[in-house]
């Protein structure tokens, strides 16, 4: 009879993830996307509403999708959508601070967000001194979740096998590409759909000690 994997990272997402959906952080990033595409790369606002949700899908991300097809500077784009007064949306979370130290694993953030904003928002919540590393869009060469390629990256950095991981995450593609590769995946969200991929379902990160990980 085979025993349980031993886990020993907690792979956190960042974003919607780490503080609540409601806070509202992604729209207004997601407000800094469009007008990025109309204002740096010249396209019109109806289409930019179209392709940003297509590269999003296709893609992961609507920069992948914008560097394949337009060209642009990665680090001009994620310099431009990031810049959010982030202090006006998120505060300390002592709560999360315990919580997250209560787990005896290792733990790294891995997000499709540039190094900059993703230490911001860390230090905003005071958690940063919870993880070892955060693990970012530049550190997978802009290869985004849920692509395989960027999974394989933060394998290979952490010199661990996908086995000994608990990825706790809001995005449900990126969670099918954890478990494809053999990760025990977590859900963030409110919402009751738990597909196969997906292991546990939390509408919150703060029930996460419940989980038995």
């Amino acid at each position: 009879m085979s025993s349980a994997p031993r886990y020993r990272f907690l792979v956190c997402d960042l974003d919607d993830t780490l503080y609540p959906t409601s806070a509202g952080i992604m729209p207004a990033v997601g407000r800094l996307i469009n007008r990025y595409m109309i204002e740096r790369v010249g396209i019109s606002p109806d289409e930019a509403k179209v392709l940003r949700r297509l590269y999003f899908n296709q893609y992961g991300t609507t920069m992948r999708g914008l560097i394949v097809n337009y060209g642009i500077d990665p680090d001009d784009y994620l310099t431009f959508v990031h810049d959010v007064p982030l202090e006006e949306y998120i505060r300390p979370n002592p709560a999360l601070d315990a919580m997250l130290g209560s787990i005896p694993l290792r733990k790294v953030v891995f997000t499709n967000a540039p190094m900059v904003y993703a230490n911001r928002v860390l230090d905003i919540l005071r958690i940063r001194h919870c993880f070892e590393r955060v693990f970012s869009i530049e550190s997978t060469r802009f290869q985004p979740k849920p692509a395989t390629a960027g999974f394989m990256r933060l394998l290979s950095e952490l010199k661990v096998p996908a086995a000994n991981c608990v990825m706790v995450e809001d995005s449900l593609p990126a969670l099918q590409t954890a478990k494809k590769l053999g990760m025990k995946t977590v859900f963030i969200s409110p919402r009751a759909r738990r597909p196969a991929f997906v292991d546990v379902r939390l509408n919150s990160v703060l029930a996460l000690p419940k989980t038995a990980i």
